[in-house]
């Protein structure tokens, strides 16, 4: 990387502070943007305090919102919530330099609407899946590591990929250079499908997965998503315990071993609950999941594929949401009968 060429990383929350500060720690020049005033005055004053099982530090960044933010920058890593993507583009497009790119390191498809903004081959894909939180200002919780992988949208491996893969191994050193980072981003939206049904509930992500009776529920979230991702000409990848394939063929036997996986996987983070949970919970604000769940029955619509579960799973987060029902393993037991 450039010493003396800046990265700018737009969202300094769970995953960019994450990034940022690692970056930081190495040598590597980095902006931080977020809108929180509070936590961009703790970036710059004490630090950002990075703590938990993986490691803990403080690191000083240079940090602006939006409204202070000046210059153009080449290299973007955008890390807001899914549900932001538009806004947060439509704030960076005026610093981004002409030969410029983002990347998305964030849940869901986001690389789509990215690529309708400022073009496909402005925009590299990104998959980022250890576990964070933002806990308050100037402190992040980085609670395991787990799957990193970027790759170009049209799967080359590029001089620009080369550059970002040196970055992220700061933070993950296995982290991967794909030429299907489709089927790494198709892959989490299955497992992502499964966290938010997890969120439906008061109990960790291991232990709303694990009862044998709500099993039906993961089961078919995972083989929705999947067959979606068919349609689509994605071949999805597994990870951390995850098996497209278990998923897609609905093989009772593989499908029970993957979700067994990922217990086990999430028994051992710190971030014992999803960050879907956390914002319905602890923020107490819109999740992502229109962003990700609703993203997905639009594209069961388009190609004529029912969505049954995901649907209902989305309508229970929205009332969730909206303070008309409250978390509660009832809701899984709700979404059985869908699901079964």
């Amino acid at each position: 990387m450039s010493g003396a060429e800046p990265v700018l990383i737009w969202g300094a929350g769970a995953i960019g502070g994450i990034l940022g500060a690692c970056a930081a720690r190495a040598g590597h020049p980095v902006r931080m943007v977020d809108i929180e005033a509070d936590h961009v005055a703790a970036m710059r004053g004490d630090g950002l305090r990075i703590e938990g099982p993986v490691e803990e530090f403080v690191q000083v960044l240079p940090a602006e919102t939006p409204a202070t933010l000046t210059g153009t920058y080449r290299r973007v890593i955008l890390a807001v919530k899914a549900h932001h993507t538009p806004q947060a583009m439509a704030m960076l497009m005026p610093h981004l330099a002409p030969d410029g790119f983002v990347v998305s390191a964030q849940n869901g498809l986001n690389e789509r609407v990215i690529a309708e903004m400022i073009g496909a081959e402005r925009t590299v894909g990104c998959f980022v899946n250890f576990g964070a939180d933002w806990l308050e200002p100037g402190r992040i919780l980085y609670g395991n590591r787990a799957t990193v992988a970027l790759g170009e949208l049209d799967g080359r491996i590029t001089p620009r990929l080369r550059e970002l893969h040196a970055l992220f191994a700061l933070v993950e050193p296995e982290a991967v250079m794909t030429d299907n980072i489709w089927g790494y981003l198709w892959g989490k939206m299955g497992y992502g499908a499964l966290l938010f049904a997890t969120a439906l509930t008061p109990l960790s992500m291991s232990d709303a997965m694990d009862p044998a009776a709500w099993r039906p529920v993961h089961a078919a979230l995972g083989h929705e998503v999947m067959r979606l991702a068919r349609a689509e000409g994605v071949t999805p990848l597994g990870f951390n315990g995850f098996d497209p394939e278990a998923f897609l063929s609905r093989d009772a036997a593989r499908m029970a071993a993957s979700i067994d996986a990922m217990v086990a996987h999430n028994r051992k983070t710190a971030k014992t609950h999803s960050g879907i949970w956390r914002d319905l919970a602890v923020r107490r604000r819109k999740t992502e999941v229109d962003a990700q769940v609703g993203v997905l029955i639009g594209i069961g619509r388009d190609h004529g594929i029912p969505t049954p579960a995901l649907s209902e799973l989305c309508a229970l987060i929205h009332d969730i949401e909206d303070g008309t029902r409250a978390q509660s393993t009832a809701l899984l037991d709700r979404m059985v009968a869908t699901c079964s």
